[in-house]
């Protein structure tokens, strides 16, 4: 489990496919406390879940099934690739987002991307069975990140981003058109699951 509060951004810098198992292996370089690398521990990487695998010299790697590229950009990432790291939550620690669990519900894509005095002003299309989870002022996590909703359209959404988030997520290193990971807030997914059954 997750905050959505950005510790690092890390970058690829290897990646492997294993033909035997179809796995995708991937080596992403980063300052995070040595402690938080443990073999085992997650990592949200641009907001998907993923375990490490090994790790040695401000270096990890973790593994990524054919359903992990399937549903998230991991698809798209090439060495080079910046990433938004954050490792999990631990208790007593500060709850400074939402609760993100790291498991994505699909990709939404940038629309507009504005400068509007100090901040920046980005619209969000996901694929349209979301629209319903998003709510004016809730919660959603886009690559990772714990974002308030803005505005709500019938087919997209708005953000406004603060200089720090700018500058210290890769939201400054997107352009209209990019692909981005998208988590719904699970308090949102579960209202509307239980006023479906009602």
């Amino acid at each position: 489990m997750f905050t959505g509060l950005i510790r690092d951004i890390g970058e690829v810098t290897k990646i492997t496919h294993d033909e035997a198992t179809q796995d995708t292996y991937i080596t992403i370089k980063t300052k995070l406390d040595p402690k938080d690398l443990k073999l085992g521990a997650s990592i949200a990487s641009d907001g998907v879940c993923l375990t490490v695998v090994s790790f040695e010299n401000g270096h990890y790697s973790v593994q990524a099934s054919p359903e992990t590229l399937d549903k998230t950009t991991v698809k798209h990432w090439h060495v080079g690739t910046k990433l938004n790291l954050e490792p999990s939550l631990r208790m007593g620690d500060e709850l400074g987002g939402h609760l993100v669990f790291g498991h994505v519900d699909a990709q939404a894509i940038i629309d507009v991307i504005e400068q509007r005095g100090d901040y920046w002003y980005l619209k969000i299309t996901p694929p349209s069975d979301y629209m319903k989870f998003i709510a004016e002022k809730g919660s959603v996590s886009l690559n990772g990140v714990s974002l308030t909703v803005n505005e709500v359209f019938e087919k997209s959404f708005s953000i406004m981003l603060i200089p720090h988030t700018w500058t210290h997520t890769n939201f400054h290193d997107k352009a209209v058109g990019s692909e981005i990971n998208i988590e719904i807030d699970m308090l949102a997914r579960y209202a509307s699951r239980i006023l479906g059954a009602s």
